[in-house]
């Protein structure tokens, strides 16, 4: 996954096989089994506070930060989520840019948003967050002029900026004082009319019904909703029109067992979409965004959401070889039945703790607009 943050979670294999035939167990509350998946979280943290990748030789910012988001939105072990926060505040350039590799004025604005989300997440000081003013270093990304008017993108580098990111910088910014419309703006452009985002804006055509055979893709979708449903609570109604369409978009992509796919490498039921994208559900059915009906719905598919991933969580009754391993959550069936007969090996062990942070987040039953207040 490239330092500038395509997504929140990128698993490193697909290849889910869905449930059939299959008895599920009794599955403990929701935010029981959350809290656990993220104190198995925590356990992947070094003695620094950090995801330190040994096959590749790497610090993991970008899973680090997700670690942290999921600490602060289950609440569990809030020492190990202050030290680490103190790790990252004091390498915030190691993140967002790559000073550490002699390329000075390169900026990441994806990675810069997420710090700044993090700041508000663990309610440190954005403006001052590791002695970097992280809303200034957001508003100095975003384009001015022009078609793109609004977008966050990468400095001095090839621009990998996304939807992911331009969501990021949304919700940072809208939570740590203002954000400014022409960002919400840009960000609603990525919407399709019939409600899904896409990934990757389009350099001709900067409106997503101006693609060409544009991909919808629901994990950017479920992070674009509840970003700009942070935007609709401070009052933006555009906001809150594109995020209850989003929304209902996500129900109609949910399968009937309650799982969510995403697109491209992740184009097939995994807990990394349908963590995210539960987690939007929610959001949305609970905002008074919508009524009746469909917020029923979209409370309703949040539930069935929650089960799949409950599912394809390791507990003291399914764990079989992976014992020493509780609370993690798999990818798929596929890496679930894998950990049962061998236990989380060093060769995969990295696909589950990349899965884990993002699917648990529609066990803790709170949003990405809600954590840290």
């Amino acid at each position: 996954m490239h330092i500038a943050v395509r997504r929140l979670l990128v698993p490193l294999t697909a290849g889910a096989v869905a449930f059939t035939g299959l008895t599920a167990p009794a599955q403990a509350a929701p935010q029981a089994s959350g809290k656990n998946a993220a104190k198995w979280q925590a356990t992947q943290l070094d003695a620094h506070g950090r995801i330190y990748n040994d096959q590749f030789d790497f610090t993991d910012w970008g899973l680090t930060v997700d670690t942290l988001i999921a600490l602060k939105a289950t609440g569990a072990r809030p020492q190990i989520a202050e030290k680490s926060t103190a790790y990252v505040a004091a390498h915030v350039r190691s993140y967002n840019s790559l000073d550490d590799w002699g390329q000075p004025g390169v900026r990441f604005s994806g990675a810069t948003g997420k710090l700044l989300y993090l700041a508000v997440a663990t309610r440190s000081n954005p403006r001052n967050f590791g002695g970097f003013d992280l809303r200034a270093e957001s508003l100095a990304l975003m384009t001015t002029s022009g078609a793109d008017k609004g977008r966050f993108q990468d400095q001095g580098t090839t621009d990998y900026s996304n939807t992911f990111g331009q969501s990021f910088n949304v919700l940072g910014l809208t939570r740590s004082g203002g954000v400014p419309n022409d960002a919400v703006k840009y960000l609603v452009k990525q919407q399709c009319d019939v409600g899904g985002f896409r990934l990757y804006p389009d350099a001709v055509a900067t409106a997503c019904d101006q693609a060409t055979d544009p991909v919808l893709d629901p994990d950017s979708t479920a992070m674009a909703v509840q970003s700009l449903l942070a935007a609709s609570k401070a009052g933006n109604k555009a906001a809150g029109r594109a995020a209850r369409k989003g929304a209902l978009w996500l129900l109609r992509q949910q399968a009937a067992d309650g799982s969510v796919q995403g697109s491209g490498p992740t184009a097939a039921p995994n807990t990394n979409s349908t963590g995210l994208a539960g987690q939007a559900l929610r959001a949305v059915g609970q905002s008074g965004l919508v009524g009746g009906a469909n917020a029923q719905k979209l409370r309703a598919g949040a539930a069935k959401a929650g089960r799949w991933v409950q599912a394809l969580q390791l507990t003291s009754n399914n764990a079989g070889q992976a014992g020493g391993d509780i609370g993690a959550i798999a990818y798929d069936q596929t890496a679930l039945t894998d950990a049962q007969q061998n236990g989380i090996t060093a060769a995969n062990r990295d696909q589950w703790r990349r899965a884990t942070p993002q699917a648990l987040l529609v066990l803790a039953r709170t949003g990405l607009d809600d954590i840290g207040e």
